[in-house]
């Protein structure tokens, strides 16, 4: 018993080594893509993230940051090291949990165990352990700055601490552990809600300890009471602040006492009912309720960590996302409002259009020493038919219906039925998007490639496109882990089926269970396969099971339990050994430095004093980090336009920020506050058809003039666009004396910029952003993103310049310049002297589908348009500067040739690089071929046809207008043989 506790302990260390040694040899050197920028730049300086926020993840990694010793190149590193360490802690924790299991399917007491016993447990264990630590979604999440890797752990401590307090019979030491893990559930609140999913399943663990004898009625009432806490527990994260809002306002509009009195005496009023509580439990000596009631008070202790919310938001830092300082604010923090809600139970599909509105829950703001309501969310009514329950169908982006159409097969205007919900959700939510990620982690991966399947054991390469299978992500674990899984859960059905029952729970809440929760869209910005770590984590006990299972099946085989068992670990470490090595090399991170440098070049594509419009997090929240962290270039002002549209970041805007002063505004802030010009609905006015003056607009929508009002059905008032061509004078003066037109363009300006912005409705950021442009008057630079979408531009892109990775508004339009023109001379110095690329060049280091997308593809764009505008000129000489630099920096051993590296092959026929241009146009012509014949085998896709087909008409076209007929000619044949087989 001594022996193998002491094994336990030790192999438990051993495994958290191995786990801690893997993540830090392939941890992230800087800022990944996604939230990490947010989360490294908010835990630098203990700012505000989005919400629901996760104040003790900052408050840790904070911590870590300071092992940086002062060199802030250096403080991500250390930040994802806090990430690498919870992770293996994760690890640990798992080895100990299927430890806790596998002892009660050996069926024999601790104290009889014998070697070949204990072999057998602890190997199982290491090799589960293991396998999760070599999993794809685990060890990505392992590696970088997001909450879901300290999600993770606290998901493992509860649930080894939940099968360690089984084990307690002293009934005073197991309370101990309750309020521990009550303590642990509160903790996590402050990284992620995750956890909280796990609750119903405690108590049916709670019941089995509690009723030797359990019954099915019993078990469905113990799971009723978690998912009962659970509902508390998750309103009461916005509901207590919401409680306390409502004492707030009886306290200062009743009372008129000052703000933050009632919250005060809110606060007072839950300790002390609780201390009561707790005292007066003692006295009667109801252990129950004051168990309960501790861990209630633990539990509340570990959200506290809010508080670090509540005191950051009030300093106003850079990052301050909902600025959450005074109650109302931290109401809608947690609860999420900015990103509004979906229909659960009962909703409108897809196809459905609101036929009327009603007023919702009210809307409060401070004004003089009161609270009042400014306005309340509206509540749309659909008519009868339009809403269905159990609502998949259903989202409110604009391309999302049309993707709905084509999934399930419907024509325009046909309404789905419940046949289509369901199909949507088995096939796509529960298939695509769950079954496919769990697959991913325990058979393998067909690709990095967006939207990638799974590998089977006899999935082969033949035919397979080089490219595919060079790709560092395709990984075939032939369904060993998955095998041992399945074996693991039958072992546990013959064996402990109470514990078979608590483990399936788990997998499905942390799985499906989330999957109908969240209700997935028919199309996401990235793989979500993240969200789901909680359910692979359960899988991966039943893994460690199965290998008991595998010893046990061979039972009859071989007699001594001590060559069985031996010989069983032997074969299964290599479930784990095999996961590692062939997952190795693309889940290094070692040497990755793009997405900093990605920002930082998009910073240097502009003047200085500059305001910036970003749109997505891979283009706004790696510049947060480089200005916050870094201090890069901090006089530029970064203005997101997915958060325009909300009051707190306009008002953010509109303050000093580092070196960047407040951008220009006219607008106030009940012009824009919640609920305000949300939607400017266009309505063309016969009598302005030839354009409205956008400086007069803004002032009639600051006035709340009734020139640009029409009524609602309800009776209200609304303002509109009541023209699609707006104009704008230019005041000449100005312009020559900011310097910024060059001689050459001085010709191409005129008195007024006027342009079409089109007949639709006008939004709340693009309202805000008019209103910058307007009251700007060529004073600052503005800049556009070259990775916005188009309606982003306002239909100004005629008017724009272009000078890396951003387009700079110009009071000159170039005739013909369409998608901007190019400003060669400044161009060629941004991107041939202000730009970064670390590491892009090293065919070692691991670049997935996020670094070939925007960062790539605005890279390649930009050396595309100069090279072109520089042929244009003349200027030979530079043009294959350009070229030369831009296949030097990202070459097709590392960052392969994509799209629009084919309008390359013209341009180095241009600058007499014949050599060059037909190796590039064999290389992608060749590449193109394979990637089509395999679409047309039917084995699968990799790519995009029409992007391949593109490139062999590019490359043709190239190659006739210098005459090289030979290899036009062999291209052509290409082209027209797929061309064909594909409907052109």
């Amino acid at each position: 018993m001594l022996l193998f506790k002491r094994l336990n302990i030790l192999a438990g260390w051993l495994v958290f080594a191995i786990a801690l040694t893997t993540y830090a040899m392939t941890v992230e050197r800087t800022a990944s893509f996604w939230d990490c920028g947010e989360f490294i730049a908010s835990s630098f300086k203990l700012q505000v993230p989005h919400p629901p926020g996760a104040p003790l993840f900052l408050l840790l990694g904070r911590i870590f940051s300071m092992l940086s010793l002062g060199d802030l190149t250096q403080v991500a590193y250390w930040i994802n090291m806090g990430s690498a360490l919870a992770s293996a802690f994760t690890i640990l924790f798992l080895f100990w949990t299927i430890t806790l299991l596998s002892q009660k399917l050996m069926g024999t007491a601790e104290n009889e165990y014998t070697n070949a016993d204990t072999a057998l447990i602890i190997g199982s264990s290491t090799i589960g352990a293991l396998a999760y630590t070599f999993s794809d979604t685990f060890w990505f999440s392992a590696v970088e700055a997001e909450v879901y890797s300290m999600s993770s752990f606290f998901t493992a401590i509860v649930i080894w601490a939940a099968f360690k307090w089984e084990r307690i019979d002293d009934q005073a030491t197991a309370n101990r552990w309750l309020v521990f893990i009550a303590y642990l559930i509160g903790l996590s609140i402050g990284v992620h809600l995750l956890n909280l999913v796990i609750l119903p399943v405690l108590a049916l663990i709670y019941y089995f300890k509690k009723y030797p004898q359990p019954t099915f009625w019993g078990g469905i009432m113990a799971l009723s009471i978690g998912l009962v806490a659970l509902g508390i527990i998750n309103a009461s994260i916005p509901g207590l602040p919401a409680l306390a809002f409502t004492v707030e306002r009886v306290f200062v509009n009743s009372f008129g006492l000052p703000f933050n009195s009632g919250v005060i005496f809110f606060t007072v009023l839950l300790l002390g009912g609780m201390a009561s509580g707790i005292i007066w439990s003692i006295r009667r000596k109801w252990v129950t309720l004051n168990t309960s009631l501790l861990a209630l008070a633990f539990l509340l202790i570990g959200y506290t960590s809010y508080l670090q919310v509540l005191v950051r938001a009030s300093f106003n830092p850079p990052i301050n996302e909902n600025a959450p300082s005074d109650v109302i604010n931290f109401r809608a923090y947690q609860g999420r409002e900015q990103y509004g809600s979906r229909s659960l139970l009962y909703g409108p599909l897809f196809t459905a259009r609101p036929i009327d509105q009603k007023k919702g829950a009210p809307m409060w703001k401070k004004e003089g020493n009161k609270y009042v309501i400014f306005d309340y969310q509206p509540e749309y009514i659909y008519a009868l038919g339009d809403e269905l329950l159990f609502p998949r169908l259903y989202s409110s982006q604009l391309s999302h219906p049309q993707l709905y159409r084509q999934m399930l097969g419907l024509a325009e205007g046909q309404k789905p039925t419940m046949i289509d919900n369901l199909k949507f959700l088995f096939t796509y939510q529960l298939g695509h998007m769950w079954g496919r990620y769990l697959m991913w982690n325990f058979a393998g991966r067909e690709s990095d490639e967006e939207g990638a399947g799974y590998l089977l054991p006899w999935s082969s390469d033949q035919n397979v496109p080089n490219l595919l299978k060079a790709n560092k992500a395709r990984d075939n674990f032939y369904m060993l882990p998955f095998l041992l899984g399945l074996f693991g859960i039958v072992f546990q059905y013959v064996r402990r089926r109470h514990d078979l029952v608590v483990v399936v729970l788990l997998f499905l809440i942390t799985g499906i269970g989330l999957q109908i929760f969240l209700n997935s869209p028919p199309s996401e910005p990235r793989e979500r396969d993240y969200i789901y770590v909680g359910s692979f984590y359960f899988f991966a006990i039943w893994l460690g099971l199965g290998v008991m299972a595998v010893a046990e099946v061979i039972r009859t085989y071989l007699k001594s339990a001590t060559v069985r068992n031996e010989l069983v670990l032997g074969l299964c470490l290599l479930v784990p050994v095999l996961m590692c090595v062939k997952s190795w090399d693309n889940h290094n991170r070692d040497h990755r430095f793009h997405s900093v440098d990605f920002a930082k070049n998009m910073l240097n594509s502009c003047a200085p004093n500059a305001i910036l419009f970003t749109e997505g997090d891979n283009d706004t929240f790696p510049l947060w980090y480089v200005q916050e962290v870094e201090g890069f270039r901090r006089d530029i002002r970064v203005c997101n336009l997915s958060l325009l549209g909300t009051e707190w970041y306009i008002q953010q805007m509109k303050r000093k920020t580092y070196e960047s002063d407040a951008v220009p505004m006219s607008l106030e802030f009940d012009q824009f506050n919640k609920g305000k010009n949300d939607i400017i609905p266009f309505y063309e006015v016969p009598g302005v058809k030839n354009g409205i003056d956008l400086k007069q607009y803004i002032n009639l929508v600051k006035t709340n003039s009734p020139a640009i009002q029409v009524p609602l059905t309800s009776g209200d008032m609304t303002n509109i666009l009541p023209s699609s061509v707006l104009f704008l004078p230019i005041d000449k003066k100005v312009v020559d004396n900011a310097k910024f037109v060059p001689a050459s363009l001085r010709p191409f300006m005129k008195d007024t910029l006027q342009w079409t912005i089109g007949k639709k409705d006008l939004y709340k950021p693009d309202l805000v952003m008019l209103d910058m442009i307007a009251t700007n008057n060529w004073q600052r630079p503005i800049y556009f993103s070259s990775t916005l979408a188009n309606d982003h531009y306002l239909n100004m892109k005629n008017y724009m310049q272009l000078e890396g990775y951003t387009y700079r508004l110009m009071p000159v339009a170039v005739p013909g310049a369409t998608d901007g023109y190019v400003n060669s001379d400044i161009m060629f110095t941004n991107m041939m002297h202000k730009t970064y690329w670390r590491e892009f060049d090293n065919p070692n280091v691991y670049y997935d589908e996020t670094y070939k997308g925007p960062p790539v593809i605005s890279a390649r764009i930009a050396f595309f348009r100069l090279a072109d505008q520089l042929i244009r000129e003349g200027k030979t000489d530079k043009a294959r500067q350009v070229l030369n630099y831009s296949l030097k920096v990202m070459p097709d051993k590392s960052i392969p040739y994509d799209q629009i590296s084919s309008n390359y092959v013209r341009f180095l026929f241009a600058v007499n690089n014949t050599k060059e241009a037909l190796t590039i146009a064999d290389t992608m012509a060749t590449r193109a071929d394979q990637n089509l014949t395999y679409a047309r085998s039917g084995q699968g896709q990799f790519g995009s046809p029409q992007g391949d087909l593109y490139v062999l008409q590019t490359i043709v076209e190239a190659c006739k207008e210098v005459r090289q007929e030979t290899a036009a000619t062999r291209y052509e044949a290409i082209f027209q043989r797929h061309l064909t087989a594909f409907g052109g």
